[in-house]
């Protein structure tokens, strides 16, 4: 099955792939001989075309040999396109209705689940050159839009929009930009825990300097003495709207919208 042409580009473009994407191959024998995941993508690429013949029970025998030979388990249902990449692959797992398109990069222990028993599509959908980080989980019949940074160790739950960086647990979209993704920057992520952190600190001290002042202003009353010029508090800033929308469900544009109509 796998000598007919089609099956042949799309084992070649997997097969290019690893060299596009990992350093660390130096020939074309290394490649071939020793990347998991690129076994696990030829196992899954027949084992899903006896799936689609309705063959019984064979189907799955592959994929969990697949899950044997490579500790990457795929779904004979899952429908991956040509030129993915799963670097390392140890862990990685694959829905049954989870649609990948081309040029994506799956990381180690990565999870394109399922978040109960529905029936349909229940599983993500990765459009074209998604970077997946280590660890990260998909979760649902969700769309990752083209182009999109997932940081390791992220849990996303919700629909992203093409060109953005999602990190967090849940997953967050931090940045939005129509620059593509450099499939090898996948740990060059904002912490955007660290920046809410910092900027709760940088508020923190504002604000106990406002207590401060306004000590001083209860001080010059009680003595009489004139008010100083300023002796009021201060109006939210910009570093306090960072802050709500990163404790918001609503993604950063409509917080924003929210903001300017109120």
């Amino acid at each position: 099955m796998l000598n007919h042409p089609m099956a042949m580009r799309t084992l070649l473009a997997d097969f290019r792939m690893i060299r596009e994407r990992d350093p660390a191959a130096r020939n074309w024998l290394e490649s071939l001989t020793c990347y998991p995941g690129f076994h696990a993508l030829a196992l899954h690429r027949l084992s899903h075309k006896l799936w689609r013949l309705g063959l019984p029970l064979l189907p799955r025998l592959v994929s969990h040999w697949g899950r044997l030979l490579t500790g990457v388990e795929i779904h004979p249902g899952a429908r991956i396109a040509a030129g993915v990449f799963i670097d390392h692959g140890m862990g990685v797992v694959i829905g049954e209705t989870a649609e990948i398109g081309e040029g994506c990069t799956l990381y180690q222990g990565v999870t394109l689940g399922g978040t109960g028993k529905e029936t349909g599509k229940r599983h993500p959908t990765l459009d074209c050159n998604v970077v997946v980080g280590a660890g990260a989980k998909v979760l649902g019949a969700i769309t990752i839009g083209a182009d999109t940074r997932v940081g390791a160790g992220s849990v996303v739950v919700k629909d992203v929009p093409r060109d953005c960086t999602v990190v967090g647990v849940p997953g967050r979209v931090i940045h939005r930009s129509g620059v593509r993704v450099d499939p090898l920057a996948h740990s060059q992520l904002p912490d955007a825990e660290a920046r809410v952190i910092r900027n709760l600190m940088d508020r923190i001290d504002a604000l106990e300097g406002e207590v401060v002042a306004l000590q001083e202003c209860l001080r010059d009353v009680a003595l009489g003495r004139p008010l100083r010029p300023r002796c009021g508090g201060q109006a939210q800033s910009l570093q306090d709207r960072e802050i709500i929308e990163f404790f918001s469900d609503q993604e950063p544009d409509e917080a924003g919208q929210q903001d300017s109509a109120s």
